[in-house]
């Protein structure tokens, strides 16, 4: 929600009543069928128009507007049909010529959501099955170039399939028969703002903090999903209150988590002002294995209601008088949009007990391990991560670490804790990031709660607001981290926060866990490999690691481990031996089979975190409960 200019709810509906407003009606009872029914009545003058899809999808960070489930395009006004032309050049933008004596435009589509389990970049990846459907208004909607979307009015509706219950964000007019007629919101509030509906739903009252609502919906294939523990809808309600603690404001007028359960769709999350879209596995709240892998991803998204949604990047702010989705992005500093959050979300996720802090240190351990093994940070420094965020967010799997993909989330977390202990350590102990965040995010004059608002940054402005907090070279510290190449990762803070990062053979539970819910055996630390159990199928493979120098690339298919058919736990045994026999793998690659002989004899070898002798235990500090 993107309201810099107005300085009241009141105003705001106020500037929206002066202007015609789009109608707009989705009939989404094919939903199970993979097919929307869209229909809009847009205000228009005789002449020419330019009618835009959305393509730059805030959060998505990237030009994914889903263009091509588009079908079936008609235009009329006055009961006639009006020609309409597609750009040469913007596969996005359609052109009509307005006949005389036309005052509105109605525009028909339908739009094809992504297959079973496709991938997408976020919110065009999958999103529907027989049993549920996530309806993201971008993708079912056009609107006149060059309009205020910040001020462009829509009246929304919705039908959905008999007996199917939902939850969204937006203010509901009326509800009657299974049509949803929602309150007039800008285009900008809309788009921001999904609907989750389902045929097995429910709801989970998190509670209120600062006299704000918030609310768990869950969307899911089955019934049985939907059995959400007490314990976890506990800690979800700790969640909020450490969210409120941290922040000391809300800038939303109630807030409500969309959780879809299912294993086909698209598994990912993504952020909004009042409501985030999150898509996991159908088992997820009732296999601990599961919970426990993708514990981080409510509280990272939460987090961007106040870091990416009310405080956002000025790269990231396109022009609303533009349209605001035809602008590209700029993602600079999307170590910040996302880094940030990446860890605020980490250490959230232990204060609020969804993770233990056994877990915590572990997955702290796992990644930051990775990116201390990381071949690609020899060529790529951190900043042209997110800079190219754009194109690694659908760059391959294959060569990961070499390519180096979306980097900024993760070292994120490494930037910002070293930055929490260095404040920590500069004061004495007095102030901590908690500070830093509570004056730039959240209690700070002209913020207070419940106010939907958007504030733009720059990188001077950060820097600014935390020597307010503590004085340092804090523009130095993050250009050193971000623009340098160095073949190890920024470790200073978890070594300043009291723990180092050790090896040995035994899994961690989480690791564990990782393993079960990704279908892999994380080979990463010994041979470099990853390899799929089902089939044997190399998803990756470590660059410069032995398998990689024994000659096996990603995407082959390991057929036989020292002359035995292939299975993990045949794979993990030969590696568990390999100080005294030597790991030999027959591959099948296109049509031909091949035999490798790794050169590697340091058996099993997986990360964890041990403590620093001499040094305070800031770690344990930063992920104690605050919220009392």
């Amino acid at each position: 929600m993107r309201l810099p200019r107005l300085v009241s709810l009141t105003l705001f509906a106020t500037l929206l009543s002066a202007q015609q407003p789009i109608r707009l009606h989705v009939d989404a009872t094919d939903a199970p069928r993979r097919v929307l029914h869209a229909g809009m009545t847009i205000p228009a003058k005789p002449g020419p128009i330019t009618l835009l899809y959305p393509q730059w999808i805030p959060g998505d960070h990237s030009p994914d507007g889903p263009i091509n489930g588009l079908v079936g395009l008609e235009v009329s006004a006055n009961g006639a049909s009006v020609a309409w032309k597609r750009d040469s050049v913007n596969m996005f933008a359609f052109h009509i010529d307005v006949p005389a004596g036309v005052g509105a435009l109605d525009v028909r589509f339908d739009f094809l959501p992504a297959p079973d389990s496709a991938g997408g970049a976020f919110s065009s990846g999958a999103s529907v099955t027989t049993e549920l459907a996530v309806v993201n208004w971008n993708e079912v909607l056009l609107y006149p170039q060059g309009a205020d979307a910040d001020r462009l009015p829509v009246e929304a509706s919705l039908r959905l399939p008999a007996g199917w219950k939902f939850a969204t964000a937006l203010p509901i007019r009326q509800e009657s028969g299974g049509e949803l007629e929602f309150q007039p919101a800008p285009l900008t509030t809309l788009i921001d703002s999904p609907v989750s509906a389902g045929l097995h739903y429910r709801t989970v009252d998190l509670g209120t903090d600062g006299g704000i609502a918030h609310y768990l919906h869950i969307a899911a294939d089955s019934d049985r999903a939907l059995a959400i523990p007490p314990e976890t809808a506990a800690a979800y309600k700790n969640l909020v209150a450490e969210a409120g603690e941290l922040f000391g404001a809300h800038h939303y007028r109630d807030y409500h988590f969309l959780l879809s359960l299912s294993d086909h769709i698209a598994h990912f999350g993504l952020e909004h002002h009042e409501s985030s879209d999150d898509r996991t596995s159908e088992r997820c709240l009732i296999d601990e294995a599961s919970r426990a892998w993708v514990a981080p991803l409510l509280p990272h998204e939460f987090m961007h209601s106040w870091n990416g949604k009310y405080r956002r990047p000025s790269g990231l702010v396109t022009d609303s008088h533009d349209g605001g989705y035809d602008s590209p992005m700029k993602g600079n500093l999307l170590w910040v949009y996302e880094g940030l959050t990446e860890y605020l979300g980490t250490i959230l996720t232990a204060r609020s007990k969804l993770w233990t802090p056994d877990q915590l240190r572990e997955y702290l351990a796992l990644t930051a391990a990775a990116l201390d093994n990381e071949y690609g940070r020899r060529w790529r420094p951190l900043e042209d991560t997110a800079v190219a965020a754009q194109i690694l967010y659908t760059a391959g799997d294959d060569y990961a670490d070499y390519r180096r993909n979306a980097d900024f989330y993760p070292e994120g977390i490494l930037i910002w804790l070293e930055a929490d202990t260095l404040i920590r350590r500069e004061s004495k102990g007095q102030r901590s990031l908690d500070d830093f965040c509570r004056a730039f995010y959240g209690s700070a004059p002209g913020a207070p709660s419940g106010v939907p608002a958007m504030r733009p940054y720059t990188f001077d402005d950060l820097v600014t607001a935390l020597n307010a907090i503590q004085p340092y070279d804090w523009a130095a510290f993050f250009r050193e981290r971000l623009q340098s190449t160095s073949p190890h990762a920024p470790l200073g803070g978890l070594e300043a926060s009291g723990w180092k990062i050790t090896y040995n053979d035994k899994r961690s539970d989480l690791w564990k866990a990782g393993e079960e819910t990704r279908k892999l055996i994380d080979l990463s630390f010994s041979i470099g490999l990853k390899v799929k159990e089902e089939d044997g199928s190399v998803a990756d493979v470590t660059y410069g690691g032995p398998a990689q120098k024994a000659g096996i690339p990603p995407s082959v298919k390991i057929i036989a481990v020292n002359n035995r058919q292939f299975s993990g736990s045949v794979l993990r045994e030969a590696v568990k031996n390999s100080a005294t026999h030597p790991v030999e793998l027959l591959i099948k690659t296109g049509e031909y089979f091949e035999t490798h002989r790794i050169d590697y004899h340091g058996g099993e070898r997986y990360p964890h975190l041990e403590r620093e002798a001499g040094q305070p235990d800031w770690l344990t500090a930063i992920i104690g409960p605050r919220a009392k």
